[in-house]
């Protein structure tokens, strides 16, 4: 019986480092790690717009309340009851057909 030898057990470490250490794998390490940072850029941006987003969305929101707050008032101030109350208020009277002008 003849005994083989051990082959010398090269550890996953030494290979790796005997690999990234030749000319030819340089080029794909380096398109490797330029597409890692993109993706990592890439997600950093759309979180950041996804937050700008969210604050304009509030704002928006606020002025709309705003908006209907205000569209109340304005039917309140322009209610039939309301005029009623300002002309007696300020002794105004309906004009007569002498006191309208038609502009054609």
């Amino acid at each position: 019986m003849v005994r083989r030898s051990r082959k010398n057990n090269i550890s996953f470490v030494e290979k790796l480092s005997a690999y990234v250490s030749q000319s030819k794998s340089m080029p794909l390490i380096f398109a490797i790690t330029v597409i890692g940072i993109l993706f990592v850029l890439v997600r950093m941006k759309g979180i950041e717009q996804d937050y700008k987003l969210n604050e304009i969305q509030k704002i928006v929101d606020v002025h709309k309340i705003k908006n209907k707050e205000l569209k109340a008032l304005r039917a309140r101030e322009l209610s039939v009851k309301k005029l009623k109350a300002y002309a007696k208020q300020f002794d105004l009277q309906e004009p007569d057909d002498k006191r309208i002008i038609v502009i054609p």
